[in-house]
């Protein structure tokens, strides 16, 4: 069972503040420091107590969360915000070791999921000069990027020590219930989603050659993003026709987009002119899927055409069928 809980920042976390002698002091900054956390670890511990009697104290179960973090920045002596990604993970002694392997396995597998070249993530064990005392184990997932390896996720297997530290040792009220009366270990996930989003990006971008019917090579940046990531998954365009008339379809059947929750770019509002093959490059490069050109076609007999990012097959479509087309698409690939 997992648990999701937020909690404000915790004192534990680290403390900053700065004051300069050529600066006339600052009464608020005299009087108080500035919290800032540098994980949710530590929250998500003290919130063990309150969360047990809504799992009538049985485990496994976890508490979840996600926000802004501030990470040692290196050298530059302040610290960086990231965004970070926390799973603590409740469990019996006994089974922590085997809980460590299993979220390993299932967040190697999503990052992979969603990946284009998927042997670029893997998992190694942290080595045993790098561990903090009281944990057994670590794992880091890591990706290799074109200028080295750097760690996404960290997970490790805390143990119960850092656990009886936050309670000041208070076992009786950390008696949890697996077959037999314990106190849980904990098994932590660490993300940062900063470098996540900078591994997806590096993993999708490719450059595609291509010979066309003149027997000349092309070259295309596509930016492949999985379905479920890209940002922009429709860009809607005007071709040749009656302009006015052709933005109102458009505006039409971007209402009929944003309404099926179908993120979609305004192409047709840019006033440059620009050819149907640069309109085409730079929707590949930003990762858009489907471009739809709306066109005096479209007036005529209702035909618009669509074209995908990964098959370049442009499908001439009525206009009363790309909205269940599109819908269909995205819906099938979230559940890839």
């Amino acid at each position: 069972m997992k648990l999701c809980s937020k909690h404000p920042m915790r004192k534990s976390c680290t403390q900053l503040w700065t004051q300069s002698d050529n600066v006339p002091p600052n009464p608020l900054l005299n009087t108080a420091t500035t919290i800032i956390q540098s994980s949710f670890s530590t929250g998500a511990l003290e919130q063990l107590v309150p969360s047990l009697e809504l799992v009538n104290r049985k485990l496994p179960f976890g508490l979840a969360e996600t926000g802004q973090c501030f990470q040692p920045s290196n050298g530059s002596g302040c610290p960086t915000e990231v965004t970070q990604t926390s799973l603590v993970w409740f469990c019996s002694a006994r089974t922590s070791s085997q809980w460590l392997d299993h979220w390993t396995r299932q967040r190697l597998k999503w990052w992979r999921k969603f990946a284009l070249s998927p042997s670029n993530f893997s998992s190694s064990d942290v080595p045993v000069e790098e561990m903090d005392e009281g944990m057994s184990r670590g794992v880091r997932i890591i990706y290799s990027f074109p200028w080295g390896q750097e760690p996404l996720e960290t997970l490790w297997n805390r143990g119960d020590n850092e656990l009886l530290q936050v309670h000041k040792g208070a076992k009786s009220k950390l008696q949890c219930r697996d077959g037999r009366k314990s106190i849980p270990h904990v098994v932590s996930v660490t993300a940062n989603m900063d470098r996540g989003v900078m591994a997806f990006l590096s993993n999708s971008l490719q450059q595609l050659k291509k010979g066309d019917s003149k027997q000349k090579l092309q070259q295309r940046m596509v930016l492949k993003l999985h379905p479920g990531l890209a940002p922009i998954k429709v860009a809607l365009d005007i071709g040749r026709g009656a302009t006015v008339e052709l933005r109102q379809i458009c505006e039409k059947l971007l209402q009929e987009f944003m309404e099926a929750k179908i993120s979609t770019w305004p192409g047709y509002l840019e006033t440059l002119p620009t050819s149907v093959e640069q309109l085409n490059a730079k929707y590949d490069e930003m990762g858009v899927l489907f471009s739809v050109v709306v066109s005096e076609n479209t007036l005529e007999s209702g035909l618009l055409q669509v074209r995908s990012r990964d098959t370049t097959i442009k499908e001439i479509m009525h206009i009363s069928e790309v909205k269940k087309f599109l819908s269909r698409y995205i819906s099938a690939a979230d559940n890839i």
